[in-house]
């Protein structure tokens, strides 16, 4: 959320001039939000015939919602940088557990939060759960690089970038997937499907 004083158009204009090189000042002036939320409602073209939302459709759900909640938390805007700076961030790895079955027209939360970075990489935990959030139905790591787009090649990220996710990365535990989908498992009482 941003702070109460600082107007909206005001951070969309300096986010325009800046994109992501610097840090609006009503972002980084106060506490940023470590776990992103947002619910999504499963839809039946995504599901299997066992109306279960098919394995692929989960990655699209999950991405979906980190760029909903960037974009409404952070005010940052990926794809905006992508056409006015020519960079971003590619994935280069995904590793998922899926533990529970959606299923179609159930509504769901996605949570997800920053748990590493480097100067050119992202990593981001997300996890799907009921609506309740009792339930975990399925964990992802997405790694994600910053890349320059007009020479094909990885590059790193600016300074107040670097000092943005040093205010939200939530790291955790577990160094390894397995070592965290095992953790989440038993702490949640999980039997892999």
């Amino acid at each position: 959320m941003i702070q109460k004083g600082i107007a909206q158009n005001e951070i969309k204009k300096h986010i325009d001039a800046s994109l992501y090189t610097n840090i609006p000042i009503g972002i980084k002036s106060k506490k940023m939000e470590k776990i992103l939320s947002s619910v999504s409602k499963i839809r039946f073209q995504d599901c299997d015939p066992f109306n279960h939302l098919n394995n692929a459709k989960y990655l699209d759900y999950f991405m979906n919602a980190r760029e909903d909640q960037i974009l409404e938390n952070y005010q940052l805007d990926v794809f905006g940088i992508a056409q006015k700076e020519g960079r971003g961030w590619l994935v280069t790895s995904n590793q998922i557990s899926y533990l529970r079955p959606a299923f179609t027209m159930e509504t769901v939360l996605i949570d997800s939060q920053l748990i590493r970075f480097t100067e050119k990489s992202l990593l981001v935990e997300m996890r799907m759960w009921d609506a309740d959030r009792r339930k975990l139905k399925s964990l992802l790591w997405a790694n994600f690089v910053h890349f320059d787009f007009k020479s094909t090649a990885s590059i790193n990220h600016p300074a107040a970038f670097q000092d943005f996710c040093n205010a939200i990365v939530l790291p955790v535990e577990q160094a390894s997937f397995e070592e965290r989908n095992y953790y989440m498992m038993q702490q949640y009482k999980t039997q892999a499907v």
